[in-house]
């Protein structure tokens, strides 16, 4: 296959994610129900991750690195997907910078190796409200973790671990 109709058919499964998530608030509800609707045992979650191992194999996810961590915006706010932008990173036990999600944050854990958790979530969806802040982490193995942001929006900022001591 194509990275062209890789990229066609990943954009597809991410558009029928953001259809059933469109216009709904970003909290611990729509957490659960993601894990239910697209829990890590079904068709959908185990198409996603295919789908971003074929991307990374192919070089068209996670085409970046920086820190010890690859990572690359996939696909820039859509209106196709409802306005989301796709970030695609693999981490292997190791803390990211920390940032803002000003509209939320929307992931995806796709363990690789190990017993790989994101800020103590395993595989699964992971959702957090908009204005929550973090250093994205993985413990206890290497993952793939898919982020769906509204508008793209995410600012990277000093975190209360950075703070400098004299």
């Amino acid at each position: 296959m194509s990275s062209d109709t890789s990229q066609a058919a990943f954009r597809d499964l991410i558009a029928e994610v953001t259809r059933h998530i469109a216009g709904r608030p970003l909290d611990t509800d729509l957490q659960s129900d993601l894990n239910h609707w697209a829990a890590a045992d079904s068709p959908l979650y185990a198409k996603l991750f295919d789908a971003c191992r074929q991307g990374v194999a192919e070089g068209w996810m996670c085409s970046r690195e920086a820190g010890g961590i690859r990572y690359g915006r996939v696909i820039k706010p859509d209106p196709a997907i409802d306005g989301f932008s796709v970030d695609v990173v693999e981490m292997d036990r190791i803390k990211g910078p920390h940032h803002v999600h000003p509209e939320g944050e929307i992931d995806l854990v796709m363990p690789l190796e190990g017993e790989a958790r994101f800020n103590g979530s395993p595989a699964g969806w992971k959702v957090y409200e908009p204005g929550s802040a973090h250093y994205p982490t993985v413990s206890d193995g290497r993952a793939l973790v898919l982020y769906l942001l509204p508008k793209g929006a995410i600012q990277f900022t000093p975190g209360p671990d950075d703070a400098k001591t004299d």
